[in-house]
């Protein structure tokens, strides 16, 4: 048992230092990104596609605020819960003695069809896309600050100084990670160790064709905790890629939450989570031999 405990920690350890790395970095320009995605251009969708790839759970919640003020379409913001990738990237990329370059195939996976996915629903939604035009081109001096993860303003934080707004908070975020990574971990090492790998291993195989499904579920728990649950679940050989995409495809942070408190658009926020499940159950079974 103790075994577990200090393979748990060490796992855990190896994500907290290169967490703390990416959000230090992300620190520096997560505000301008807030700004860029305002821009309404052909190509929004592709560019909240590649927005939503950087692993910052703050992105969802920008483009959730950013929607909610309607300088966002609702193609756009799909594009961003589809290839959010939230804590998994550094989570994957940690697993140095594993597949670890699977954190990249993954990304390029979400990165394009997101994108594809948030042009179909602005095609769909053309009236849309052309209010949220006409709202930006007389809005400009209503736009205001920009929500970050956690509820705080990710522009002119100033007055918290260079140590809160680089270091603190990316220190804070890094370690609520490291927390859950280590608990999960932890929990299933004691799985393992009591009821055996190949135990595990030979359910799930004969369960294949529904753990996509068991993802997305877990996918739609809005919390940072659900992507680290299954990246740790397909780092342990749990999960197969399928249901890894899948699950991930669906979990958007606590983006969903923040779209909920908009009552006034209840019909299109359906629309736009409709067709993020839709993409995860397309994209987790046509990957899940990958």
């Amino acid at each position: 048992m103790l075994e577990v405990f200090l393979d748990s920690l060490l796992d855990a350890s190896k994500v907290l230092g290169l967490a703390f790395l990416v959000y230090f970095l992300l620190s520096f320009f997560e505000g301008k990104l807030a700004t860029l995605l305002e821009k309404k251009k052909k190509w929004a969708p592709a560019m909240g596609s590649l927005a939503g790839a950087i692993p910052q759970c703050g992105i969802p919640v920008v483009g959730s605020d950013l929607f909610a003020k309607a300088h966002l379409t609702a193609g756009t913001l799909l594009a961003i819960f589809i290839s959010c990738s939230d804590e998994a990237f550094p989570i994957l990329l940690g697993n140095f003695s594993g597949d670890w370059w699977m954190a990249f195939v993954l990304m390029g996976i979400k990165i394009v069809f997101g994108a594809i996915f948030g042009y179909i629903l602005d095609f769909l939604l053309k009236k849309n896309d052309e209010e949220v035009s006409k709202h930006l081109e007389t809005c400009s001096g209503e736009r205001g600050h920009h929500v970050g993860c956690c509820g705080h303003e990710i522009e002119g934080e100033e007055h918290h100084g260079f140590l809160h707004e680089h270091l603190i908070h990316p220190l804070i975020h890094s370690l609520k990670i490291f927390v859950y990574c280590f608990i999960i971990t932890f929990l299933f090492g004691i799985l393992v160790f009591y009821v055996g790998e190949e135990a595990i291993a030979s359910f799930l195989e004969g369960q294949r064709y529904i753990t996509p499904l068991l993802a997305i579920l877990i996918g739609m728990i809005p919390n940072c905790a659900s992507s680290v649950l299954i990246s740790t679940l397909y780092v342990g050989g749990a999960l197969p890629f399928g249901a890894l995409l899948a699950g991930l495809v669906m979990n958007a942070g606590l983006g969903p939450v923040y779209l909920l408190k908009d009552k006034k658009n209840w019909k299109r926020i359906g629309l736009i989570f409709l067709c993020q499940l839709l993409a995860a159950i397309l994209l987790g079974y046509a990957f899940i031999w990958l």
